[in-house]
């Protein structure tokens, strides 16, 4: 896994919609080793008492001009001060990071999962699927509903949902992939988003015979695998069936059917 660290360059920093952001960055060197599905680990600039870097999923990448674009959400000290930050601040990026998604067939019904947040770390997935991708999105109102026009643009059917009704399916998102299987009984299946939805991501799966590949939502300290914070549970051949994974390193990506989810 190729990986380098560097300063790179606030483009923009604006307001997406509800509490959610888009960063634009440069960093030349980070951005042609990206495949979809990896994070970077960011220091903030002046923001020496908190020492610890913060991940970030990208959401896109432009390799002509070492672009970088990741969307956020203000939810804390560290993701509020980030958001104040202006065009020509310096962040200091590790990465690219992790494992990502695997290219789907071209000949497969691929479909994506995504759930708040999780709709933009599955952006870069969509736009190099060879074969857009249907593209399911649910959040708690439609202000959590993200890019569903750049999906759209990249020729993905999308649908929507929300748990309050406000856009779409009124329900939740793994309600519309139950439907899917009945046109296709073997679609490629990756997701990101909120532990539970993952989790009955992984349930719907298993029920229909096939796998999917989940990005596991983890809080990360060194992000290189040095500190062991990220660990989660995967399935193994020992006495307890399960024994314990980086997510940093081994993840964020992780198959469906490796995961062990306790009851």
């Amino acid at each position: 896994m190729s990986r380098t660290q560097q300063k790179a360059t606030i483009l923009n920093n604006s307001l997406l919609q509800g509490s959610y952001y888009r960063l634009d960055m440069r960093a030349a060197a980070i951005a042609p080793m990206v495949l979809p599905g990896q994070f970077v680990h960011m220091q903030l600039p002046g923001f020496e008492h908190r020492d610890l870097r913060r991940p970030f999923s990208l959401c896109d990448v432009d390799t002509s001009s070492g672009g970088l674009t990741l969307v956020y959400k203000t939810v804390g000290e560290g993701t509020r001060y980030l958001s104040e930050l202006r065009p020509g601040s310096l962040l200091d990026l590790m990465g690219p990071l992790g494992n990502g998604y695997s290219t789907p067939p071209a000949d497969a019904l691929s479909v994506i999962i995504g759930g708040g947040y999780g709709c933009a770390a599955t952006y870069l997935y969509a736009r190099r699927a060879p074969t857009a991708p249907l593209v399911l999105l649910g959040g708690r109102s439609r202000d959590d509903l993200l890019l569903v026009d750049e999906f759209s643009a990249l020729g993905c059917e999308v649908r929507v949902s929300t748990d309050d009704g406000s856009e779409g399916y009124y329900g939740l998102v793994t309600d519309l992939l139950a439907e899917v299987f009945e046109a296709d009984p073997a679609p490629v299946l990756v997701a990101c988003g909120p532990n539970p939805m993952l989790r009955s991501v992984s349930r719907i799966a298993a029920a229909h015979g096939v796998d999917a590949e989940l990005s596991l939502d983890h809080v990360m300290c060194c992000g290189v695998g040095a500190c062991f914070a990220c660990v989660v549970k995967m399935k193994a051949d020992n006495a307890d069936g399960w024994e314990y994974v980086r997510t940093c390193r081994s993840g964020p990506v992780f198959r469906s059917s490796e995961i062990y989810w306790e009851d």
